[in-house]
Formats: C-alpha cells, structure tokens, sequence
C-alpha cells in the first residue's frame, strides 16, 4: 500500500511537471502562430488545437478499453507496432492520465485562450467597439462553436475509440515504434504487466 502511494505520488509530480512544460510550449506556440494573422486563420488554429485535444482523448480512451491479447498474437507474427501496443495497454492508466488530462486539458486551455485572441481580431477587423453587444455577440457566438465542437468532437471520439480500440493502439504502437527505431525516443519502457 505504501509503495503504490509512493509510486503515485511520484507520477503526480512527474505528470504535472510535464503539463507545466507542455503547456508553457503549446501556449507560447499558439501565441506565436496566432500573431499577426488574420482571423480566419486564428480560427483554423483553434478548431486544429481542439483536433488534437480529441485525438488524445481517443488515444486515451482506446488504451484504457483495448484488450491485450491480440497484440500478443500479432507480436508472435512479427506485426509492426504490435510490441509497443502491448506497451501501452499494460500502461493503460498513465497512457490514458497523459493523453486525457495532460494534452486533452491542456488543449481546451490553450484553445481557450486561442479563440479570445481570435474574437479580439475579429473586433479589431470589423471595427466593433470594445464591450458593444457586437463585441458580446460574436464572443458568444464563436465561444459556443468552439464548445460545441469540442464536446460534440470528445464524444464521437469516445464512441469510436471504445469500438475500435485495437486499431487505434495499434497506429499508436507504430507510432511509437517508429519514434524508437527512427530517433531513439521510448515513449513507453516495458517494465510492468497489467
């Protein structure tokens, strides 16, 4: 008991060392992208960041609900991404804390942000008082969409993910081999069992 407090304790810190990392960069990178373009392209950004937020969240949800065993089959026929798929299902709960809380969370953040700088151009392009009901309207306006697309986006997203859960950790497994063999990156070490 004491051990696996410890060892949860240890993940907390570790995990929410790497969103403060991963968030400080997403948020300086939007930014950046977001400065000087117009706001039809801030709104491409945005509706992309809470693309991304949607994919990890199906990455997440799939690793958590996939079965293991038929990667082992196709790990003893040699299929590529199948070890590493074996890899993130053992690993299901820190796979799924990362992808869910960590890059979905820190995507709505950051399209947050994103979509008031947008609504900013928008102003700014269609000469609208700040505080008008102009202003106010296309805040709610685009705000919702933004919302609305996120949530829609999530639960489709979980939907397909439980349904084909096998085919997404595998392209998640290929991924991940790819990045091994390629440039050296482990995202996963084999060293628990489920």
């Amino acid at each position: 008991m004491r051990k696996t407090l410890q060892n949860s304790l240890k993940w907390s810190i570790t995990i929410a060392v790497i969103t403060f990392v991963l968030a400080a960069i997403f948020s300086i990178l939007s930014n950046y992208i977001l400065d000087g373009v117009t706001w039809i392209v801030g709104m491409i950004v945005v509706f992309v960041i809470v693309l991304i937020g949607i994919l990890f969240d199906m990455i997440g949800i799939a690793s958590t609900s996939a079965d293991e065993i038929p990667f082992h089959s196709m790990a003893a026929n040699k299929v590529y991404g199948s070890k590493y798929a074996i890899r993130i299902v053992r690993n299901a709960d820190r796979v799924a804390s990362f992808c869910n809380d960590v890059i979905g969370d820190i995507a709505g953040i950051i399209s947050g942000t994103a979509s008031a700088i947008v609504i900013l151009q928008l102003s700014f392009r269609f000469a609208i008082d700040n505080g008008s009901v102009e202003e106010y309207a296309i805040s709610v306006l685009f705000t919702s969409l933004i919302a609305s697309f996120t949530v829609g986006g999530k639960a489709f997203g979980k939907t397909f993910a439980i349904n084909y859960s096998k085919q997404i950790i595998l392209q998640a497994g290929k991924l991940f081999q790819f990045l091994d063999e390629k440039f050296h990156i482990v995202i996963i070490k084999e060293n628990r069992k489920r």
